[in-house]
């Protein structure tokens, strides 16, 4: 009894949103990349060769998204398929980034999504890292390359 009640109030937290977290203050475009990847294995990143020092390197690295022609257009295509993922919301656009917050369906945890452009590689660099929490438990990884099979990266 007592643990179906201890379940029953952790749920109700997490519908409450006491688990969405706040959003880092660092996010966007810094020096020209992305933030690092999480020092605990919760996230994953496209620019993980940036940071070879970095504890999680090995758990976080990720293949960027690819394309060919425009890459305003590529990033445009890319914020629509982002709108249509459920439970997310896009905070900002531009021609070259995009942010977003992906919550999860019971406990209401929040995850920050980013793209960065970067047109001269033809490919969309990402990261998506968990705010809570010190694993993730493969989400991030897991949300990242349903984007990618979505947005069809050659």
């Amino acid at each position: 009894m007592v643990g179906a009640f201890t379940l029953g109030a952790v749920v109700l937290a997490g519908q409450l949103g006491l688990f969405a977290g706040t959003a880092p203050a660092d996010l966007g475009v810094h020096n020209g990349r992305l933030k690092p990847p999480s020092l605990q294995p919760n996230s994953v990143s496209s620019e993980t060769g940036l940071y070879p020092e970095h504890p999680q390197k090995a758990y976080a690295a990720i293949a960027p998204l690819r394309y060919t022609g425009s890459g305003e257009a590529a990033m445009a295509r890319l914020g629509a398929l982002v709108r249509g993922i459920e439970r997310t919301r896009v905070v900002t656009q531009d021609g070259s980034y995009l942010y977003a917050q992906s919550t999860t369906l019971l406990m209401h945890f929040t995850d920050d999504l980013e793209f960065r452009l970067d047109a001269s590689a033809s490919v969309i660099q990402v990261r998506s890292a968990s705010r809570l929490g010190e694993i993730d438990f493969g989400v991030n990884r897991a949300r990242v390359e349903k984007i990618r099979a979505a947005f069809g990266s050659p």
